[in-house]
């Protein structure tokens, strides 16, 4: 019985060993470009852009396949951004693919809410918690306003509501610009 618990703990440290090994022999880079694409997107998920989420377009932009110009959350903000980042002419947001709205969150009438759990299952960020035939409330917070949301709702008790700048949200739009004085 010794003698097989210590074959097996010597066959245990020798396979730990090679994939130790091998996960570094075989370690994956990510892109760092992609990163940094990435980075710029408003992660709203919403595939406004015609790619299932922000790092499938990140990845698709960083290898050609795609334009710069074609995620509306994002705004001319995240176009020039993005034209910016990779030293490419800005262009403006591409109508077929929608138009850029104010940052927004879902907001759910919880007194016409069925329960039928058809939102959660389109919000790509879980940011609606609720269970079968009980009543669904957004968590702002977690909220991207992708308004993937609204569609599936059969009793049209979802509503996206601007989000109001304040104090905490508030951000300087525009770029700032430096000015350097005479010595």
């Amino acid at each position: 019985m010794l003698t097989a618990l210590l074959v097996m703990t010597a066959v245990a440290l020798v396979l730990g060993a090679l994939l130790g090994y091998a996960s570094l022999k075989f370690k994956v880079e990510g892109d760092p470009l992609v990163e940094k694409i990435d980075a710029i997107l408003p992660q709203t998920q919403c595939g406004q852009c015609g790619f299932p989420g922000c790092r499938p377009y990140a990845t698709a932009i960083a290898s050609g396949e795609a334009d710069i110009n074609q995620c509306p959350p994002g705004g001319e903000e995240g176009i020039r951004k993005l034209a910016d980042l990779l030293g490419r002419e800005f262009k403006s947001l591409s109508e077929e693919h929608g138009v850029e709205k104010p940052k927004s969150v879902a907001v759910i009438d919880e007194n016409t809410c069925i329960g039928c759990t058809l939102c959660i299952q389109a919000c790509p960020v879980d940011a609606i918690v609720g269970a079968a035939k009980q009543l669904h409330t957004v968590v702002a917070g977690e909220c991207t306003g992708c308004e993937l949301c609204v569609a599936p709702c059969p009793v049209d008790c979802i509503a996206m509501e601007p989000i109001v700048d304040t104090l905490d949200t508030w951000k300087w739009r525009y770029p700032v610009i430096q000015i350097k004085q005479a010595a």
